[in-house]
């Protein structure tokens, strides 16, 4: 192909690349490199920015805890409602990691240690099992069963944390409502009059993430954003970046 030919035929892809530019001119408002999947469970209706990074795949970080915690407590390693978690009195960098938690707490803490003391209880066959039945990104043959979600042995696109996040709502995944129920209350981040939000945020320390889903009057959409993000000053306000594109999109 003639190189006039293929730097047009280039151009004329980018907005199919790039997708919604209501979305985009969020992104570009806080100059943000990275990627977004919004999906109505309702009508299927999606929204995606950088289609090509929405299937390239990265560790989640943080937003494991999602699965994790569901996985602790249909094996019954958790519940919703106890102290699970005693502080050994090591000083963490965290302060609001230095202290007991329950599932819920240590969840919203983001707290390492606890979710770290749940993987030596549910070990690596197991875990193995979980995500192969859930089919949640791919996993190294060999990993640390304390560090796999944290050091890129497990890896997952936004896509496809977007499918799984709607397995799970539809629970059409292989686990009970009690569990199903509880990691509700787990994930439950903002109630408001018109909408609840469900979320968790992940960092590897260079990629950011915010995750999750939000329920309105009539619908379910679920999201999945990740990002280039090295100062963790932006990872706190990647929530309200992505509120700013649901509400762009009419959402909430």
């Amino acid at each position: 192909m003639p190189l006039i030919l293929l730097l047009l035929a280039l151009t004329l892809d980018l907005p199919a690349m790039f997708g919604d530019p209501s979305i985009g001119q969020v992104f570009s408002k806080y100059e943000l490199t990275g990627t977004i999947v919004v999906s109505s469970i309702e009508s299927n209706q999606s929204f995606t920015h950088n289609k090509p990074r929405a299937v390239a795949s990265y560790s989640p970080a943080s937003t494991f805890k999602i699965f994790n915690s569901l996985i602790a407590l249909e094996e019954n390693l958790a519940n919703n409602k106890d102290e699970l978690f005693v502080w050994d009195e090591t000083p963490r960098s965290i302060e609001s990691w230095n202290q007991n938690h329950t599932l819920k707490s240590a969840f919203v803490a983001s707290c390492v240690w606890c979710f770290q003391s749940l993987a030596e209880k549910i070990g690596p066959e197991r875990y193995r099992k979980h995500l192969g039945d859930a089919g949640f990104g791919s996993l190294n043959d060999s990993f640390n069963v304390t560090e796999f979600w944290l050091d890129g042995s497990l890896k997952i696109s936004a896509a496809g944390q977007v499918d799984f996040l709607k397995r799970l709502i539809r629970q059409s995944l292989s686990y009970s409502a009690t569990s199903y129920e509880e990691l509700e209350d787990v994930m439950l981040r903002e109630a408001t009059d018109s909408y609840q939000l469900r979320a968790k945020t992940g960092w590897t320390g260079s990629i950011g993430w915010f995750v999750g889903y939000v329920e309105t009057s009539d619908d379910t959409w679920v999201f999945a954003l990740n990002a280039d993000v090295k100062d963790i000053n932006l990872m706190l306000i990647l929530p309200n970046i992505t509120k700013e594109i649901l509400k762009a999109k009419g959402i909430i």
